[in-house]
């Protein structure tokens, strides 16, 4: 590939990847949603390539963002992860993961999968918009407000919306990146 996204870092190996085979690609595996959904939460007033490069790291501390496990997690593994240098320490973050891991699986009790839930706000298909449009569209506000009101945190209109474009809800490479479809 030789254009992309001009958000991209050219010299960064682990940004490349993820741009070219995962970014806006439809993704429906439950453990990837939630290990994406975790992940934006920790992005929150840093940016994604911090959090991208930390990622291997993440799987480790978080047994692979089992959803189960997480939402399990006793105060010990907390303090574990709170000590934790190799991921972004940041208490609040931490203990939403937590909190957002048990409301992530009522969701699946209620829905059948979290797949199902997030994708029925689009009626299971993709919505087609340059990157560059805007970083909040109504329907990352009322995802976010959804799961505000069912307990999650870190879980704002800017950071769901973001989360659409990573798990393909949302497809949106710009017009000068080769993977760009069109609206």
């Amino acid at each position: 590939m030789c254009n992309r996204c001009k958000w991209v870092n050219p010299s960064n190996p682990k940004y490349i990847k993820y741009h070219d085979s995962e970014w806006g690609v439809p993704l429906h595996s439950e453990c990837e949603l939630f290990e994406l959904l975790i992940l934006e939460g920790f992005q929150a007033g840093l940016s994604w390539e911090c959090v991208l490069n930390k990622r291997e790291d993440f799987r480790a501390a978080f047994d692979n963002f089992d959803v189960n496990k997480v939402a399990s997690y006793d105060d010990k593994k907390l303090v574990s992860l709170l000590d934790d240098s190799r991921i972004i320490r940041n208490k609040r973050k931490i203990f939403a993961s937590v909190k957002n891991a048990i409301v992530f699986k009522e969701i699946q009790i209620e829905f059948g999968t979290f797949d199902k839930y997030i994708w029925s706000f689009t009626d299971y298909k993709t919505v087609f918009e340059d990157y560059s449009t805007r970083t909040t569209s109504p329907l990352s506000d009322t995802i976010s407000k959804d799961l505000k009101k069912r307990g999650m945190s870190f879980v704002g209109s800017t950071i769901i919306y973001s989360y659409l474009q990573a798990i393909g809800i949302i497809y949106a490479h710009g017009k000068e990146c080769d993977l760009y479809k069109g609206n």
